[in-house]
């Protein structure tokens, strides 16, 4: 499924394409699944234009099995299945295809408690969840953790990663059936309308603000997030596109973590590449370890339908992950 153009859901085509090369450091998978990221419409719609791939097929997360090795590449052999966040930007083309090209660094061998369907949910929301906290703040065990949009994509594996940690968590939420999500993954959760930041900082930590806080919004709610930090407390954040006065952040001497997981990609960087590897490995024993679960959207749509799945996610109403099962795959 190829974009020719920038625009709405509908500009996605179906046609017929090169299969890729192997080349040195690189497997050929065999594409099983794959899902939709806030990235991939904004690139879809024009909003992140310089960053369409060179084929006009999107798709960061891919989930399959390897047909073919490349050079340098020990790690994997055929028909081993594995999950990652392969990337979708300038000369690396999608997983919204038969098969996809990728970097044998990015990759990681799918849980064994997990299908490829369920574990395509997990490598750009769980890489970026451990790249704020685990990486960025640092967090310790028992301190305390607030992770704005707790029942999102990202904000899901946030919680788990926090729990595993040995933090006290807490997540804001705007409905009871976000506050219940929240609750299962182990957080108490904040029901933002209902609550100012000051009322459920004195509520929930005596006015004294959390060690880290989490904003996987962005927009305003970044100030909202300094304000819920305690003194020299760490924000991290996904979303820092604002422009605001950051006298907070020097009056309590805060520290501020901003994540942008495709750099490794975007910029071919050989190092990050490896960690997104190691990274995944860590969430494999997660899963493995019954302390990971992925959140996953009750319908999964086939790649020919993914002018669906683009316009569900950017409604707002889809709950979990929206996962996308390959072509041919029953």
């Amino acid at each position: 499924m190829v974009i020719k153009n920038f625009g709405e859901a509908e500009v996605f085509e179906r046609a017929e394409i090169p299969k890729p090369e192997l080349k040195p450091g690189h497997v050929l998978i065999r594409v099983k699944a794959s899902t939709v990221n806030p990235i991939d419409y904004k690139i879809r719609s024009g909003l992140l234009k310089s960053l369409v791939p060179e084929t006009g097929v999107l798709g960061f997360d891919v989930a399959g099995t390897i047909e073919g090795i490349g050079d340098g590449v020990n790690k994997f052999i055929e028909g081993d299945e594995v999950f990652g966040c392969s990337g979708a930007v300038k000369e690396q083309s999608g997983a919204l295809a038969e098969y996809q090209l990728v970097d044998a660094n990015l990759l990681a061998k799918r849980p064994t408690n997990l299908s490829l369907e369920e574990c395509v949910a997990l490598p750009l929301v769980s890489i970026t969840a451990w790249d704020a906290l685990i990486r960025g703040a640092n967090i310790k065990e028992g301190e305390s953790v607030l992770v704005h949009g707790g029942a999102g994509g990202v904000g899901h594996l946030a919680i788990q990663l926090a729990k595993m940690k040995g933090a006290k968590v807490f997540s804001t939420v705007s409905s009871e059936k976000k506050a219940e999500i929240v609750k299962g993954y182990g957080a108490t959760p904040i029901n933002y309308r209902n609550f100012s930041v000051s009322q459920y900082v004195e509520e929930h930590t005596d006015q004294r603000g959390f060690d880290v806080v989490f904003d996987t919004v962005g927009g305003d709610n970044l100030m909202r997030s300094f304000e819920a930090a305690k003194l020299e407390g760490r924000v991290t954040s996904v979303n820092t596109r604002i422009t605001c006065d950051l006298s907070i952040l020097h009056q309590k001497a805060l520290s501020l973590h901003v994540v942008f997981m495709i750099i490794p990609i975007l910029y071919n960087q050989d190092k990050g590449k490896v960690l997104h590897g190691e990274i995944l490995k860590e969430i494999v024993n997660g899963v493995e370890k019954e302390a990971i679960t992925p959140l996953i959207h009750e319908e999964i749509f086939p790649f020919e339908r993914i002018a669906e799945a683009h316009s569900l996610l950017e409604s707002g109403k889809a709950t979990g992950k929206i996962v996308l099962r390959g072509f041919g795959i029953e």
